[in-house]
């Protein structure tokens, strides 16, 4: 969601009861400044909501110090870190008074996150979107794991589209969800019309993860990551690799709607996606099927 989560997607999430979250390269013109775009999201953001939002940051990016810097100087009272070490920046945002909240991919780094001080960890399975842990390792059996090895609040990431989902992953111990891709097929997200209708047009199998020689990647089958596959099976180097997907790939299939020069992030969820509703749509269904779904397991229990 790096291009694309924006104030509007954001504050609409926010505005019906979930926590939004903004990227400082979110609606960034293709050369733009993204500390300057992130100043200027997070005013607008304030501007369309009174509720909690938060801010990612990938710690992996060069500029990801100036960019915390940005944050505590707004101040934003919670911060996503991902792809780095928690230790780098976790001490000094808590420092602010911002709540810090850490993507992880297996058990060892979420005990080193709880080890740096961050009040959650988001537990990423295989079936997320974008970006992914080398162990690739699934979500469901990953939080139970992880909510065995600490004791913070526990996040779960990755195929997760609706009140099934959700209930699940409370039943393994997570205390709350994140949801990418069913976000980028609604009515507020800036995307392209293209990249959203073929995530709606996607089945179960229409996702495929790359890059395993970089960092494990998952995007919808297209022409592009048709390439990537040949270009793998082929045994590339990662400086070939790295030159075919740029520095925006992702930027053209997400903002540009361009399938076949650009990467289209998706999660397996993609499959239960069918159309293109509004946040308010996603959150309403998401929470009456979520309690429930509840109401029956307490019903269960009674017999």
């Amino acid at each position: 969601m790096l291009w694309i989560a924006s104030a509007e997607l954001a504050s609409a999430v926010s505005n019906t009861g979930g926590l939004g979250i903004i990227s400082p390269m979110a609606a960034m013109a293709e050369q733009g400044n993204p500390v300057e775009n992130l100043k200027n999201q997070i005013a607008a953001t304030r501007r369309l909501t009174s509720k909690p939002f938060g801010v990612n940051i990938p710690l992996d990016l060069s500029i990801a110090g100036n960019l915390i810097s940005t944050v505590m100087d707004e101040p934003v009272g919670i911060v996503i870190t991902a792809a780095g070490d928690p230790f780098i920046f976790t001490g000094l945002l808590k420092s602010g008074g911002i709540r810090v909240l850490h993507v992880v991919g297996n058990v060892s780094q979420a005990v080193r996150a709880e080890s740096a001080g961050v009040d959650a960890v988001i537990v990423e399975g295989i079936e997320a979107a974008g970006h992914n842990g080398v162990d690739e390792l699934p979500l469901f059996s990953l939080i139970p794991q992880v909510s065995d090895a600490v004791g913070i609040p526990v996040i779960a990431a990755g195929g997760i589209v609706d009140g099934r989902g959700m209930a699940a992953a409370f039943c393994l111990g997570a205390k709350g969800i994140q949801m990418g891709t069913r976000f980028v097929a609604v009515k507020e997200n800036i995307a392209h019309g293209n990249y959203k209708q073929a995530i709606c047009q996607s089945k179960d199998t229409g996702t495929v993860v790359t890059c395993r020689k970089l960092i494990p990647t998952r995007s919808l089958k297209a022409p592009f990551t048709a390439t990537l596959l040949k270009m793998e099976q082929r045994n590339c180097s990662q400086s070939e690799l790295l030159t075919y997907l740029g520095y925006r790939s992702n930027r053209t299939a997400q903002i540009q709607g361009d399938l076949t020069r650009g990467e289209a992030y998706c999660g397996t969820s993609a499959g239960l996606i069918k159309q293109v509703v509004s946040v308010k749509e996603v959150m309403t269904q998401l929470t009456r099927d979520f309690h429930n779904l509840l109401s029956y397991l307490q019903n269960m229990q009674s017999i």
